[in-house]
């Protein structure tokens, strides 16, 4: 058997709102074969969907439709079949956006709410949300997932105006604070989905995709 047909293959979502080449290269360092897709029917054999958006919501969504990939994305989490969101791939989750009055994928209750203007007077903040951030979560919540990481510690690249608000808080694994504390990472199954760059987090945004990784040979043997 060959190097590669053992890598865990990873369908990256490219509905043309940029350039994924770093997203793309990032899983490949940590011995993914990933690559990018532009039609579901391209997803088939892979063993987990990405979906790293960025842009508008109002502009992804449109193209999702468009192209079919917001109903794979959708039946993809229904079969709980490991799924990877990056920021705007974790807000288009969700039923609404205030950004543009939008309405999301629906899987998960709850909406996207901006930032407020006035999030910290005085404090130096400002929105978007654009640097490094530490995330807090439990560890016995997803130990596999957070093997390595430490909480309140490591630190995160964020670059968003926009958060999530999950209503159903059971949901939520990972938390961060801005001016106030806002989700910045849910779980449901094995659908993980970060507001975070873990592609732009250099060793511990890479930490985490390899532990998302394992999960996934573990389930190949």
């Amino acid at each position: 058997m060959s190097t590669q047909s053992k890598q865990p293959k990873l369908a990256v979502i490219d509905y043309g709102m940029g350039n994924l080449r770093s997203v793309v290269k990032a899983w490949q360092a940590v011995g993914a074969n990933a690559y990018l897709i532009q039609k579901p029917e391209e997803a088939d054999d892979a063993h987990a969907l990405v979906f790293p958006g960025q842009g508008a919501i109002v502009d992804t969504m449109q193209l999702l439709s468009k192209t079919g990939l917001d109903q794979l994305i959708v039946d993809w989490i229904a079969a709980d079949r490991p799924f990877f969101g990056i920021c705007l791939g974790l807000q288009a989750l969700f039923e609404h956006s205030e950004e543009g009055d939008t309405r999301g994928l629906g899987i998960f209750p709850g909406r996207v709410k901006r930032f407020p203007s006035g999030i910290a007077s005085g404090s130096g903040l400002k929105v978007p949300h654009m640097g490094w951030n530490s995330v807090h979560f439990d560890p016995s919540m997803a130990p596999s997932l957070t093997e390595g990481l430490k909480s309140g510690v490591d630190q995160f690249y964020f670059v968003h105006s926009y958060y999530v608000e999950p209503a159903d808080k059971k949901l939520q694994l990972f938390e961060s604070e801005y001016g106030q504390t806002f989700c910045s990472g849910i779980r449901s199954g094995q659908c993980l989905a970060v507001q975070f760059h873990p592609e732009k987090s250099q060793v511990k945004g890479l930490q985490l995709y390899t532990n998302f990784l394992k999960t996934l040979s573990s389930n190949m043997q």
